[in-house]
């Protein structure tokens, strides 16, 4: 078979490869599941498509192969070889695929190691640095074994006086805790900035480790899911898959017996989150859902709220709910912040 690069943004090639694709069964290609491809490839027989496979980022996505190929094993094992030399070349030497279990075992037998597995589909990993390296990477206590160790993720969109208040009430709770820092750049403040608020934030606390998520705490704005039904809850699976990743690969090596989560009056995608995480972290981790943080006048503080008062120009309100680390930075930033938002960023990403 012939192999050909085709730029899918192009609408007739999208037609032919969209029909192949929806042939074998991948049915969604919503702009969010397609303009994040990068180079897509097709392996042709007379002018006809047989297999396909895309690179986005450092995930390998939309791989098909139709049924009537003769050796379909090897035809996968070159698919997926060409796809990974073709990722090197770009400089990217750590990728993922999202799919469906069954066929997990395929992309084992070509090197990819599975990091968690749900009823709806898999994530897995190769090259490096991959999940040991990670974890290797994270600061380690003499007494790991021995000690109390509590878990948090966060966005921080930016952080605020509530993210403060979670991470104390763990803090004086446990023995230590790692705050993990979804580091997916998707969001008003940078991962960059986000990082730095949140370590500022918690400075004084001396048992509370701050380290990046990496590619280990998916954000829903990047989470692929073109290999769903339309009719399944895209959400809930990515909360299941996260939890899952979560239970297995990290909280594990870590010794994390706990995970806490601040309740959420507003959200229905994090209260989903909130559902899968309560559903699938027990009994090896316990899940510690505390309530929001108010002000005096019992007003619950939201980052969400604070990117409003930005927009709002509302700097009165924003000291309200944030810290003065976080303060000091907001104003020094306050022109840039509110040009992020004019311009489209996600305002209600992020707690």
């Amino acid at each position: 078979m012939e192999v050909r690069e085709i730029n899918i943004h192009l609408k007739r090639n999208f037609t032919k490869w969209q029909k192949f694709l929806q042939f074998n069964g991948i049915e969604v290609f919503s702009e969010k599941e397609t303009s994040s491809i990068d180079k897509t490839f097709v392996w042709k027989e007379n002018g006809e498509i047989l297999a396909t496979g895309s690179i986005a980022g450092n995930v390998l996505k939309y791989i098909a192969i139709c049924s009537k190929v003769q050796g379909h094993g090897e035809t996968f094992n070159s698919l997926v070889s060409k796809l990974e030399n073709e990722a090197a070349m770009m400089g990217r030497f750590h990728l993922f695929v999202f799919t469906k279990p069954q066929y997990s075992q395929s992309f084992q037998y070509v090197g990819f190691h599975e990091l968690a597995k749900v009823e709806q589909g898999t994530v897995l990993e190769s090259g490096t640095p991959d999940i040991h390296d990670y974890i290797s990477s994270l600061p380690h206590f003499n007494d790991q074994e021995r000690s109390k160790i509590a878990g948090i993720v966060m966005n921080a969109n930016p952080f605020t006086k509530g993210h403060r208040y979670l991470v104390e009430t763990a803090s004086k709770e446990n023995d230590y805790v790692y705050v993990f820092v979804v580091s997916e750049d998707v969001s008003i403040f940078s991962f960059s900035d986000r990082f730095k608020l949140v370590k500022a934030g918690v400075a004084d606390l001396p048992n509370v480790i701050v380290v990046p998520g990496k590619e280990y705490m998916v954000s829903y704005a990047t989470f692929p899911a073109y290999f769903l039904k339309d009719d399944q809850n895209v959400g809930r699976f990515q909360a299941s898959l996260d939890a899952t990743l979560f239970k297995e690969q990290i909280a594990k090596p870590l010794n994390i017996t706990s995970r806490y989560l601040g309740n959420e009056p507003y959200s229905k995608t994090t209260n989903i989150y909130n559902e899968e995480l309560n559903r699938v972290l027990p009994p090896d981790v316990e899940v510690k859902i505390i309530d929001r943080k108010k002000n005096k006048d019992q007003d619950i503080i939201s980052a969400t709220k604070v990117r409003a008062a930005i927009t709002n120009d509302d700097i009165a309100l924003v000291k309200k709910y944030v810290p003065d680390t976080t303060l000091e930075f907001i104003k020094n930033n306050w022109s840039e912040l509110q040009t992020r938002i004019k311009e489209g960023s996600i305002l209600n990403n992020g707690y």
